[in-house]
């Protein structure tokens, strides 16, 4: 952990649960899928299928589905079922940033560090979320799992991806990562970030990111400026 947390230069930032608010549409997107593959609503299959995709909230989906559906066309068809279904749930108007979420933002560049937007999603969807929110412009970067080799979280790729491509931090103490599943703070304690914070307003509970390796517990994405305090970066805002 780094010293200071003023130091921080890197602050990636999940999506779905962390800086918007999509009230519960992976599960509704999930129905969708799994029905395409026969999963009848209301089974004890489908109960559990939908326990697990709780508990890997913030994993690649397309790994979710290949531990759910083996098969690898099978886990293609469900994905591509389910990406249509959460999409077309974007597109309808059914997400909203989470409170202060855009302003957080603009004030951490504005203070001279560099914001990553990521996510399970495959990159059609990530482009959804961001058009209907109007953030296209809003970060300098967004990754979802594909544009870091492919296997997201819990591994570090996508966090070691931001560091690598942005340039913004001289070492990855000087990484915060923030998100509201256990899978995004492992992804975090994985890749060595200084901090690793946890928000109330996703998928998971104080205890299970905790458990996952958090820092610190934050309400919201809206308080994560006053944990970092004012930026120690040298080089300048608006990164």
């Amino acid at each position: 952990m780094v010293t200071e947390l003023n130091d921080i230069r890197l602050v990636v930032l999940d999506m779905a649960g962390t800086t918007v608010a999509d009230g519960g549409l992976v599960e509704q997107a999930f129905g969708v899928a799994a029905g395409e593959l026969g999963v009848e609503p209301g089974s004890a299959d489908h109960a559990e299928k939908l326990d697990y995709v709780r508990a890997t909230m913030g994993e690649s989906k397309i790994s979710v589905f290949r531990h759910l559906f083996g098969e690898e066309s099978l886990a293609q068809r469900a994905n591509a079922a389910f990406e249509n279904a959460y999409g077309e749930l974007v597109d309808g108007g059914r997400i909203a940033p989470i409170a202060g979420a855009r302003e957080t933002i603009e004030e951490l560049r504005s203070g001279g560090r560099t914001v990553v937007l990521t996510t399970g999603f495959a990159r059609v969807t990530q482009d959804a979320i961001l058009a209907a929110l109007g953030w296209q412009d809003l970060v300098p970067l967004t990754l979802c799992p594909a544009d870091a080799g492919g296997r997201g979280r819990p591994y570090p790729d996508m966090v070691l991806e931001a560091f690598l491509r942005t340039r913004a931090a001289d070492a990855v103490q000087q990484i915060a990562v923030l998100g509201d599943t256990s899978y995004d703070m492992l992804s975090g304690v994985r890749a060595g970030a200084g901090v690793v914070a946890g928000v109330l307003t996703g998928a998971h509970e104080e205890e299970a990111l905790r458990a996952a390796g958090a820092g610190h517990v934050l309400g919201s994405v809206a308080e994560l400026p006053a944990l970092l305090g004012t930026s120690a970066d040298p080089r300048g805002a608006g990164r």
